[in-house]
């Protein structure tokens, strides 16, 4: 479901999350503020999957963000607020 259909961008956040998660989780019961690698053992392949997702369904480009930027998403919290940022660009 992208942002425009409704859905606001902490939710997509947590459900694009929830779902790359070994086991899956429940998106309503992510911590924003626990570190994604360490606390839920998010690898790097499976967090560029998730950024990719959210970022098309957040119709957020993920040209807008540097290296440094990604490295710099480490919670769900941080990644929101990322998102919030660019949120109307096109993907």
């Amino acid at each position: 479901m992208s942002a425009d259909a409704g859905m606001d961008i902490e939710a997509i956040v947590r459900l694009g999350l929830a779902g790359v998660l070994e086991p899956p989780g429940d998106p309503d019961e992510l911590d924003p503020d626990l570190d994604m690698a360490d606390g839920y053992g998010l690898t790097s392949l499976n967090k560029v999957i998730f950024l990719m997702s959210a970022c098309d369904d957040t119709n957020v480009s993920l040209t807008c963000f540097t290296e440094s930027d990604v490295a710099a998403m480490r919670t769900v919290r941080d990644v929101v607020a990322a998102l919030s940022r660019h949120a109307g660009l096109v993907a």
